[in-house]
């Protein structure tokens, strides 16, 4: 560190010991929606807006993945989604926010109704939701179920 601190010096005319801690982070964060409730589906969007803010305010960045499987896909389906204006709302105004359907729920649902299931256009599909929130979390992010 002392070698480290005195390179430095030459360069900027003064060492600056910082930590992994110091220099700014980007946190991640997992939203479940898993039941076809509005209250809930709110609870998921209003909890994404304040935690980015909170981030926003500190000089932070955070990336947050809202995860709809089972009954929860009616949140990004463009035809039930109780929450579809709101979702275009939060869409357009956080800085880094996806919404996430699980392809075997997409697939069940369709082959129950016979005919094609329209998502909202920000909604990305995966092929499992649960292996797919696995996968985030065994790589850090944090994970929500409001």
């Amino acid at each position: 560190m002392f070698a480290a601190g005195c390179l430095a010096s030459l360069f900027a005319g003064e060492a600056i010991a910082r930590t992994a801690d110091d220099w700014p982070r980007t946190h991640h964060l997992i939203i479940q929606v898993t039941a076809d409730d509005p209250t809930a589906m709110r609870l998921a969007l209003d909890n994404a807006v304040n935690v980015d803010r909170h981030y926003s305010e500190i000089g932070e960045d955070v990336d947050i993945e809202i995860i709809a499987y089972g009954a929860g896909l009616h949140m990004l389906r463009d035809d039930t989604s109780p929450v579809k204006a709101r979702i275009k709302s939060v869409g357009d105004s956080l800085r880094s926010i996806r919404f996430v359907a699980c392809g075997n729920t997409l697939q069940t649902m369709e082959r129950k109704e016979g005919h094609p299931v329209t998502l909202l256009p920000r909604a990305e599909v995966v092929q499992t939701g649960v292996a797919y929130i696995m996968d985030l979390q065994e790589k850090g992010w944090s994970y929500v179920r409001p």
